[in-house]
């Protein structure tokens, strides 16, 4: 943030979070618009769809000849439970399970009853699993996942060598935006390259003018620079981080707080 031009910093009224609305009460972004005064909607700027039984036993691959499964979000948990369910395979209980942070492996509960000793739970990035990827290098793993994702993990498997299959059990596609094209927001913020890619495939002729951009994540931030498009908010930062941390520095100064 701190290389975003001063003619940037126009007053900040209003903010699009590229999410669904938080159900916390207090969550940062309803405690950020309460303190600053500040009009926050929220729209999920991408959709996901499961990929159909048909489709997926064209991948070839049977579940239960892996030994550990990774997740990276809520979404990897549903889907690959539901293609379980479809294909009536019960996972069996000596199954090791990596998932990206607190909340996918709290989230995990809902499907199996877990044994501590059987999971393995990063901070929140991918990086934070490969400690546990080299101490149990041969696992089978199966990875359920998206057909857009991050290659962090696959490059990582293939490099050391470690039994890797790459499942794609869901879709990500840009959702339909159309109703927001006469709404103009101060913010937008994003969270994932997926998101930048809706808002180019429903606004086509989209033109940022005074407009910010904030975008969670260097692979985000990369793709708001690959839109040509100007990133004026970026997180997380050492100072903030956080995407409300991040936006609050920024009101701060735009708003002359």
């Amino acid at each position: 943030m701190s290389t975003t031009p001063k003619d940037r910093f126009k007053p900040v009224k209003s903010i699009l979070v590229s999410q669904p609305k938080p159900s916390d009460a207090n969550s940062p972004y309803l405690q950020l618009a309460e303190k600053y005064n500040l009009k926050i909607d929220f729209r999920q700027f991408i959709k996901v769809e499961p990929v159909p039984p048909k489709e997926f036993r064209k991948q070839k691959i049977d579940i239960l000849k892996h030994t550990a499964i990774i997740f990276t979000s809520r979404n990897a948990i549903d889907h690959f439970f539901a293609i379980c369910k479809d294909f009536k395979i019960e996972m069996p209980a000596e199954m090791k399970y990596f998932c990206i942070s607190d909340q996918t492996a709290h989230y995990l509960q809902k499907y199996i009853v877990i044994r501590k000793r059987k999971l393995f739970v990063g901070q929140r990035t991918a990086q934070d699993l490969f400690d546990y990827f080299k101490k149990h290098k041969n696992e089978k793993y199966l990875f359920p996942c998206s057909d857009i994702r991050k290659d962090d993990i696959p490059e990582y498997m293939e490099k050391n060598g470690i039994s890797f299959t790459e499942a794609i059990i869901y879709h990500t596609l840009p959702a339909d935006l159309s109703d927001l094209a006469d709404v103009k927001y101060d913010i937008l913020a994003f969270f994932s390259p997926s998101g930048l890619k809706s808002l180019k495939q429903n606004f086509p002729d989209f033109v940022q003018g005074r407009t910010r951009i904030a975008a969670f994540g260097p692979t985000t931030s990369q793709a708001v620079r690959d839109l040509g498009l100007i990133l004026d908010i970026e997180a997380p930062m050492p100072n903030a981080p956080s995407m409300t941390g991040a936006l609050e520095l920024y009101i701060k100064k735009a708003n002359n707080l």
